[in-house]
């Protein structure tokens, strides 16, 4: 999927991913007060900051990794009728490994 919004600076622009409710046999337990961080896959990357002596220090990150930013840390929008997270490089609290086949 295609980002609509550019990032400038170190921002990046996050597709949140859907978590839904769990459910136990017929009971259905929802996710209610839990402060958990969002988790999303990175649809685009900002070019990077600028440094005091006006150097570029470009993003770390990559697009199609994902990532888990701070729950009220980061800008969430809507952009046709989709939900984006926008946030710093900073503010992304780590990376998600995927896990392989034979592991």
């Amino acid at each position: 999927m295609e980002s609509p919004i550019t990032p400038l600076g170190d921002k990046i622009v996050i597709l949140p991913r859907e978590e839904g409710e769990q459910q136990y046999g017929n009971i259905v337990v929802p996710d209610m007060g839990q402060e958990k961080p969002e988790v999303g896959t990175v649809l685009a990357v900002g070019p990077g900051r600028i440094s005091t002596d006006g150097t570029l220090i470009p993003n770390r990150l990559e697009v199609g990794v994902t990532v888990m930013v701070p729950k009220f840390g980061a800008q969430i929008v809507v952009v046709e009728n989709e939900t984006y997270i926008i946030a710093g490089e900073s503010d992304v609290l780590g990376i998600i490994k995927q896990k392989k086949d034979n592991e």
